[in-house]
């Protein structure tokens, strides 16, 4: 028995393969093009109608999130609730960054109504702005690591689950002593220099995590599915 799974805001295909290599029916979507190539990937807006196609899971990895974070709260208003920031990022406008927070808003809830059983959003804690914007049921993100699932790296990894499980971790490594070389690397992600693929580099998905999701989520569905 495999699983029809839907891998959207991703261009990596990590998650893809991670699934794909269990059997699973899987495919991946984003509004750019794959980097591997696949076949199994397309290239549209997920809230374009390719969520109402009869997924059994579906997982969205990288939405737009920049402006729902607890980090970017500040570029978004100043003291109290959407009054005037006391600085804007350099070359952007007020209007620019509550579009893109309309986009992120609007992302998300789309994944998170979509009709679909099993629902997995990844995103940082939100802000106060944006809870405010979120349904009343949805429940606090579920926190992982990736070096719970034996990846040297620090990234604290929120996970909004419906209908699943929270990620038990596979390959918990030992933690470096902080402030060594080794420490410094496992804050590569968090330590990369401002550039054009700062972005995309730093939303790459763990290959060990994604293993211990399609473990973990898959066979949660299909023992589902069995019963």
């Amino acid at each position: 028995m495999s699983l029809r799974v839907l891998i959207a805001c991703e261009t990596s295909g990590i998650a893809r393969r991670a699934f794909a290599t269990r059997g699973h029916d899987v495919w991946s979507c984003d509004i750019e093009a794959a980097e591997d190539g696949s076949n199994r990937h397309v290239r549209c807006d997920v809230r374009d109608g390719i969520l109402e196609e009869g997924w059994d899971l579906l997982a969205v990895m990288h939405p737009p999130c920049t402006r729902l974070c607890r980090s970017g709260r500040r570029w978004m208003s100043g003291p109290g609730k959407w009054t005037e920031p006391k600085k804007l990022p350099q070359g952007r406008t007020l209007a620019e960054l509550r579009a893109e927070f309309e986009e992120g808003i609007s992302v998300f809830t789309a994944c998170w109504f979509a009709p679909i059983p099993r629902v997995a959003i990844e995103n940082p804690e939100m802000n106060d702005l944006a809870k405010e914007r979120m349904p009343m049921d949805l429940p606090a993100p579920h926190i992982v690591q990736p070096f719970w699932f034996g990846e040297p790296a620090y990234k604290a990894t929120g996970w909004y689950l419906r209908g699943l499980p929270e990620m038990v971790e596979t390959n918990r490594l030992p933690e470096p002593e902080r402030g060594s070389d080794e420490w410094k690397r496992w804050n590569k992600v968090h330590r990369m220099p401002p550039g054009p693929e700062r972005a995309r580099l730093r939303s790459r998905s763990f290959p060990g995590m994604m293993a211990a999701a399609a473990d973990q989520w898959g066979g949660h569905a299909l023992q589902e599915a069995a019963a």
